[in-house]
């Protein structure tokens, strides 16, 4: 399916010069186990970019806009020949938290902070007719780009074709759950097919991946997505793309499916993609595209026949992989790397085996009588090894899945109706990728228990994950 729509841009970009005849007899004849030499000269649809890998391809088209005044040439010449979106997500900290002004004490620094670099986007919005920039406080990149940017379908001279892009950040593959087909570059490419220029990558091996069954009650998209790495890594797949096919890939919500998609840099893949079907439709609907948007977009993935997802045996390739989704445990990621997998209940076993390991096998190298000590912090705490010091609900990875969230929410419930309450020297935290998130943390009443906790709101955008958690308590 991923490789059909690359062939569809390759036939309609095919111009003889930049992408030639024999560029589409190579993709055309892609055989499941066959050579990979060739080049795809594959022209995107629209670039996306983050503020922290966007300001430097901003500053070049400054550049060369001077360049053209020199000249004597019209500087309006020198536009981007796609659409680019610059979501601002990467400058947020976290150095305010678990109060109710967090969030406005947060963004009032961020402005402080990044106020040149913020004018700077400022004018590029308004000098280029085909750079837009989402502010900052309104969400995470890829969570913007999945619920407002996508498409679906572009229209160009009465030609429809379906949307695809790169983007400047290694998770930009979230978009691959709605069926997009994209991932993350480099800036010099990034700016590349910001000015029409094809993205070229070695023809890929395509690995399908079938689920099968039904994950079981309390198992989240966390748990399926850290088993579903854990698998592919050991699979070794590498610059391949992964395709996700069967009966057990109907059954999942698209938020989950976006989770999946969004941890291919972790497997290792260029790309986690999801057919289109009945739940992305379904979710256009909920995120508000129009309905004739919807209906083109419906139109044109059931007349090139690629609506639906496929079953086992509909499509031939390179190599198969089977997962039965009742069979996904709680897990957590860690302690070090977010591709490695921990079962819930070997929690504290793998801790303690993982504490004297050396570091080469993923341990700390600490001496094992080391293990039990405890540290006496300056206003009287007790901490020991293995203690939690920061709890983010972060990371575009969680908070684009709403089952993930409200499922935080309702534990926050249950955990101050049993009276428990967060230790003081924990540093917490709540950024959702998406204002969508506040709305229905207060519409179904959780927002008051993650308050209690001291989950209040710190922002929106890459917090944590990207080490911008801010220090630790000051104890």
């Amino acid at each position: 399916m991923s490789l059909r729509i690359i062939l569809e841009s390759v036939l309609r970009n095919c111009d003889g010069r930049k992408v030639t005849p024999a560029h589409v007899e190579q993709l055309a004849n892609w055989s499941p186990s066959g050579e990979r030499v060739d080049e795809i000269p594959f022209v995107v649809a629209r670039v996306v970019l983050q503020d922290f890998t966007g300001v430097p391809l901003l500053a070049d088209l400054a550049s060369m806009r001077n360049v053209a005044i020199e000249q004597g040439k019209n500087p309006k010449r020198v536009e981007p020949l796609v659409p680019v979106d610059l979501v601002v997500d990467h400058s947020v900290m976290v150095d305010h938290y678990g109060t109710p002004d967090a969030i406005d004490l947060n963004m009032q620094l961020e402005f402080k902070r990044n106020n040149e670099r913020y004018q700077f986007m400022k004018w590029g919005m308004q000098a280029f007719d085909t750079f837009g920039v989402v502010p900052p406080g309104f969400g995470i990149v890829h969570q913007v780009n999945l619920e407002y940017l996508a498409r679906g379908v572009f229209q160009q001279d009465g030609v429809y074709y379906p949307d695809s892009l790169v983007g400047t950040d290694s998770h930009t593959t979230m978009i691959n759950g709605i069926g997009v087909v994209g991932w993350g570059v480099g800036g010099i490419e990034a700016e590349a097919a910001m000015l029409g220029q094809p993205v070229y990558f070695l023809t890929p091996d395509v690995v399908g991946f079938e689920l099968t069954g039904q994950l079981r009650e309390g198992v989240t998209a966390t748990d399926l997505v850290l088993t579903v790495t854990e698998l592919l890594r050991r699979e070794k797949v590498v610059g391949k793309f992964v395709e996700f096919f069967g009966e057990g890939t109907s059954t999942l919500s698209l938020p989950d499916r976006a989770t999946i998609a969004n941890m291919a840099p972790e497997y290792g893949a260029t790309m986690g993609f999801f057919p289109i079907d009945e739940k992305t439709l379904a979710y256009f609907q909920g995120t508000g595209r129009t309905k004739q948007e919807i209906e083109a977009f419906e139109a044109y993935f059931r007349a090139q026949k690629m609506f639906g997802v496929p079953r086992s045996g509909d499509i031939h390739y390179s190599k198969e992989v089977s997962l039965d989704l009742g069979a996904v445990t709680p897990s957590l990621a860690g302690p070090k790397r977010p591709q490695d997998r921990i079962e819930l209940g070997r929690m504290r076993q793998t801790f303690t085996e993982l504490f004297s390991k050396p570091t080469a096998a993923n341990g700390f190298n600490q001496p094992a009588e080391k293990l039990h000590q405890v540290y006496t912090t300056s206003n009287g705490i007790e901490v020991h090894n293995g203690d939690i010091l920061i709890a983010a609900i972060t990371s575009c990875t969680n908070t684009s899945n709403p089952a993930v969230l409200l499922a935080a929410g309702l534990l926050a419930k249950k955990a101050v109706e049993h009276g428990l309450s967060v230790k003081p020297h924990i540093k917490t935290s709540i950024a959702p990728g998406s204002r969508i998130v506040t709305d229905y943390l207060d519409q179904t009443g959780l927002s008051p228990y993650l308050d209690q906790l001291g989950f209040a709101l710190a922002g929106y955008g890459c917090t944590t994950c990207i080490g911008n958690s801010g220090d630790l308590a000051p104890s």
